[in-house]
């Protein structure tokens, strides 16, 4: 995470609609880079999560775009619910991946503890940690183009800021029974956010299309067969 101001880069892909992408802890928004749906994209190329809101709804403005979809990865799950909570009538559709309910804060102690002692080889492994067995291609696109920059240029601060934000977040059910238009995507193998979460998310909100990915980890979506399952389930 960054101390900085969120900033905001608008890719025309030429559709009509707008898909603002939220990256996970550990990551930026290049994790995105794969992903091929059918939406312009809104990406924070810098994000703090204390002013994420309120520049997210600026950048909007400076575009003159009324509503978008927001999809939330992981940590961007937290704040992608915020903002459609806030601001119910700037949101088309929430999308969540790879979300759960809270994170264990004695758990998240123990990973700023971690990081604090030696990074790199902790976070090598976390990363690894966030593909199936069975997701090769994820994995192998995750090595060839991020995970040399992710090692080298995460710092240890940027690190335990998105655990400190973690920390402090439970993803509110009874707040999201209000939003209408809600799809949650979950791999089945997640070592991260354990699908007993995803389920027990699924259990609080009928309305949500839900869509469990099977033989999938964390970062599911960067396997190429997810566009198929985004809008085929």
């Amino acid at each position: 995470m960054s101390s900085l101001q969120s900033e905001f880069e608008f890719r025309d892909r030429g559709f009509k609609d707008t898909l603002v992408l939220v990256p996970g802890w550990a990551t930026d928004w290049r994790i995105f880079d794969g992903l091929e749906l059918d939406y312009n994209y809104l990406l924070p190329t810098k994000l703090d999560t204390v002013d994420f809101n309120r520049q997210l709804l600026n950048r909007m403005e400076q575009l003159k775009i009324s509503k978008v979809s927001v999809f939330g990865f992981s940590l961007g799950g937290f704040l992608a619910t915020e903002f459609a909570h806030a601001y119910p009538e700037k949101i088309t559709k929430l999308i969540l991946a790879g979300v759960r309910k809270r994170y264990d804060p004695q758990l998240l102690e123990n990973i700023r503890i971690q990081i604090r002692a030696d990074r790199r080889p902790w976070l090598y492994k976390f990363y690894l940690n966030c593909f199936s067995r069975a997701d090769t291609s994820g994995r192998a696109w995750f090595r060839k183009n991020l995970l040399k920059s992710y090692l080298d240029k995460l710092s240890s601060d940027e690190l335990i800021q998105g655990l400190d934000y973690l920390a402090s977040q439970v993803l509110n059910l009874e707040l999201l029974k209000s939003i209408r238009d809600i799809s949650v995507f979950h791999g089945r193998d997640d070592l991260i956010a354990p699908v007993k979460d995803a389920l027990e998310i699924q259990a609080h909100l009928p309305q949500a299309k839900f869509t469990l990915l099977a033989d999938r980890g964390h970062l599911f979506f960067l396997d190429g067969n997810f566009r198929e399952r985004f809008y085929n389930g």
